[in-house]
């Protein structure tokens, strides 16, 4: 008997065209769709406690396959009980596979063509390596069978694997997890973006083959593992659709759609994806925190989005409110003794004034991090939740235009 898939996704109700509102069920909790997902880097959502986490209504914790194997190391999570067990975060869990933090650690193409003929050129095939460089040199090279690379923290060299890549989110023991690709830069040329997709194609196969096998051998009664595959092909429409003709045609648990575009064509860039992917599955648009590209990836047709800049700014004074961004650390907050955002329900501004935060910044005050942070999740979190609740009310457009009439002072 063929047993049960890991995750399932249920749709409530659809938009006019590829928006959706669904539940999807994990083996640690349902999720109610669209979610943003908190970012939990190293298995600790930055300054904030598991509670506070919880207390803010986030519902998942995604964290990063590259940096818990680097530190901890992956097999201590695991005997751990894996990373949700490891940080005490007991809801839905994801983990990335490791591989835009392997490429965007290593280099940008755009601030080193010079030195990256090959990539710029798109030849690298077969058994040829790429080296991807910074300032201190080179940190990843690129073959068919996977990716070498230098740790940021020490110098000392490593190797992923898309086998590799699986053994290690298994043992972060994460409820969905991501199959590895090849992030490339959006200023990649064509050629370059397609030989990038093809390879993250193969690389997709077999990291379904690695993870299947690696379930044969999970204990009886542990919880089993969603994987997702992801998505890629740059700004580029024919590549875009045919990864996700490919894709789509295996048999993964759920979708991600990888970076790699332009701002300015990120929403169509996600429809053309969406409107070849099975319907019936997770999409995750993967880095995604900025009001306007959560609205298009919602309306494009994705489920569920992550991203690092809530945290980010918010421990560095950059706070959101109904208005717009706001920088605390400017001195005209100094005697403003209103909340963050009169409207926000969260912590912070039940409790604090602006004044207070800004004080704490300019002292460098722990504190101040952890209110910016409570704030800005709570922010983007209650926004795809009233996202959520306007598709099932038939309100998007009027929440959308409405919003973000506010938010960036114009239409958009």
């Amino acid at each position: 008997m063929t047993p049960a898939k890991p995750i399932s996704f249920k749709i409530e109700k659809k938009m006019n065209g590829l928006g959706r509102a669904g539940i999807l069920t994990t083996p640690h909790g349902s999720i109610n769709t669209p979610a943003f997902v908190t970012v939990g880097t190293k298995a600790t959502v930055k300054a904030l406690t598991p509670e506070q986490v919880a207390d803010l209504g986030a519902q998942v914790v995604l964290a990063n396959t590259y940096h818990l194997y680097l530190e901890p190391g992956d097999e201590i999570v695991r005997d751990a009980g894996g990373f949700g067990k490891f940080m005490n975060w007991y809801g839905p869990t994801m983990t990335d596979s490791g591989g835009f933090q392997v490429f965007s650690l290593g280099a940008a193409f755009g601030s080193k063509v010079g030195k990256l003929s090959k990539v710029t050129q798109g030849e690298i095939t077969g058994g040829d390596e790429i080296d991807l460089e910074d300032q201190a040199g080179k940190l990843a090279k690129i073959d068919e069978d996977g990716v070498t690379f230098k740790s940021y923290k020490d110098g000392s060299e490593h190797r992923f694997t898309p086998e590799r890549s699986m053994e290690i989110q298994h043992n972060l023991g994460a409820d969905m997890i991501f199959a590895f690709d090849e992030c490339t830069s959006p200023a990649a040329p064509y050629e370059y973006q397609r030989e990038a997709m093809e390879r993250t194609h193969r690389w997709a196969k077999r990291s379904l083959d690695a993870h299947r096998h690696l379930e044969t051998r999970r204990p009886s009664g542990e919880n089993r593992q969603a994987l997702l595959g992801v998505v890629q092909g740059g700004r580029h429409k024919d590549l875009r659709e045919e990864s996700a003709r490919v894709l789509g045609a295996m048999d993964f648990d759920g979708y991600g759609i990888g970076g790699s575009f332009d701002k300015n064509d990120m929403a169509n860039a996600v429809g053309w994806v969406n409107a070849i992917l099975p319907e019936n599955k997770p999409r995750h648009l993967l880095g995604i925190g900025e009001p306007e590209d959560l609205f298009g990836g919602v309306e494009n047709g994705c489920d569920i989005f992550d991203c690092v800049a809530p945290t980010r700014m918010g421990r560095n004074g950059t706070l959101h409110t109904k208005d717009g961004k706001i920088n605390l650390r400017n001195v005209k907050f100094t005697r403003d003794f209103t909340p963050v955002d009169s409207e926000c329900d969260c912590y912070t501004c039940k409790n604090y004034t602006r004044a207070y935060i800004a004080h704490l910044f300019r002292s460098n005050e722990m504190l101040a991090g952890t209110l910016g942070s409570i704030h800005n999740l709570r922010f983007l979190v209650s926004l795809v939740d009233q996202m959520r609740e306007a598709i099932l009310s038939g309100t998007f457009e009027s929440l959308k235009t409405n919003f973000l009439k506010q938010y960036y002072g114009k239409n958009i």
